[in-house]
């Protein structure tokens, strides 16, 4: 088996530490244990054998997991070194060469390239911009047959910070249905919705789903590398039977605070907090855009700590990028990493003087561009 290069994962490895303002970034500015926990829970942790903890996750974090989906309990719930081991497992697990995968674009595009590497008949539908990043779900149904084995989902939307509506949520539900094609819903942005409401989850839409999820981008605690997958017990068991083959158990002391964040009050303080971050944010980058009308046009996302802009430069968005990050020392994501050249991806979740001062750079460059 030949993998593909992650070609967003391997640019954003090689130069993210490397700049001075990294704004590709598609979660929240992470926190430090002494904003998250109290001294009594930090001191908890101080005495914590660092041990290997429960392979499938601990019985308290899948609990708390759980709760988070209705109907569901621990046993539906497999905790992952980070929802891209998650997303692995389950595309490892359901999916074998030759079988038909639909794949929602544009996309994080992990999934598509796992796909290719084993040889699955990758399909995508696209997300329309002239429907405000909603889906065509007239060409989704054209493509669904008896043979669709996969439709795989991204709500809410990286990198367009699209949420589906509840009604295309039920179309989408009912093309799965007639095919009896399973759904794969990445819902790791759940959570970072703008307005406050939080997204509704496909689980228990139908019986046939299996979600993706963790603490990396709503949370903003990307380096605990706790992800999950929530799916029907014989799914879930079957990939914790992969996870034994992979990185075997998620760390232990990960597993301990992802509990304390869990708990329904800290949640609601954490994902508080990350929401009053991006709409401060969202509107220093509307403000921004603005400015630059000639150039930019967005739709403002609805969720996520991203934007995705669209630009009428005559320069490719690798060029650009790489002309920001060599001369300003300003990192950005290329719409070409989406196979969508002339957008850009701009990270909304970092503090604000830090974002400010990026696109400041940015408007440097532009001038040199546009004269």
């Amino acid at each position: 088996m030949k993998i593909e290069i992650f070609e967003l994962e391997r640019r954003q490895s090689l130069w993210e530490n490397k700049v001075k303002y990294n704004l590709t970034e598609s979660g929240l500015h992470p926190y430090t244990l002494n904003e998250l926990l109290d001294r009594d829970e930090i001191e908890k942790l101080l005495s914590l054998r660092l041990g290997y903890g429960q392979t499938n996750g601990s019985i308290e974090l899948r609990e708390a997991i759980s709760r988070l989906y209705p109907g569901a309990d621990l046993d539906n719930v497999l905790v992952t070194s980070g929802s891209a081991e998650a997303n692995y497992l389950a595309i490892s697990n359901n999916l074998e060469a030759g079988d038909k995968l639909i794949y929602m674009l544009p996309n994080y595009q992990q999934i598509w390239g796992i796909a290719h590497s084993f040889d699955i008949k990758v399909k995508p539908f696209y997300l329309k911009e002239e429907f405000n990043w909603g889906p065509d779900l007239k060409e989704l149904k054209d493509l669904v047959s008896p043979q669709t084995k996969v439709i795989s989902i991204c709500n809410p939307n990286n990198p367009t910070g699209a949420v589906l509506s509840e009604e295309a949520m039920k179309e989408i539900v009912q093309l799965a249905r007639e095919s009896d094609a399973w759904i794969f819903a990445d819902e790791i942005y759940r959570g970072a919705e703008l307005n406050g409401k939080e997204t509704p989850t496909f689980w228990s839409l139908y019986d046939k789903v299996i979600i993706s999820g963790g603490l990396s981008k709503a949370y903003a605690l990307p380096g605990l590398r706790i992800g999950w997958l929530v799916g029907p017990k014989k799914i879930i068991e079957n990939c914790w039977a992969y996870h034994d083959y992979t990185t075997i158990a998620s760390p232990i002391l990960s597993n301990r605070v992802a509990t304390l964040i869990l708990q329904p009050e800290k949640r609601k303080k954490v994902l508080s907090r990350s929401r009053k971050i991006l709409k401060k944010n969202l509107a220093i980058l509307t403000e921004w855009v603005g400015k630059h009308s000639n150039i930019f046009k967005f739709i403002p996302p609805r969720a996520g700590g991203m934007a995705f802009l669209r630009y009428n430069m005559k320069i490719n968005s690798t060029e650009f990028t790489t002309k920001l990050r060599e001369e300003k020392s300003v990192f950005v994501i290329a719409g070409d990493c989406f196979g969508m050249n002339q957008f850009i991806r701009i990270g909304i979740g970092s503090e604000k003087d830090y974002l400010l001062a990026g696109l400041n750079l940015i408007d440097e460059t532009l001038q040199e561009i546009t004269g």
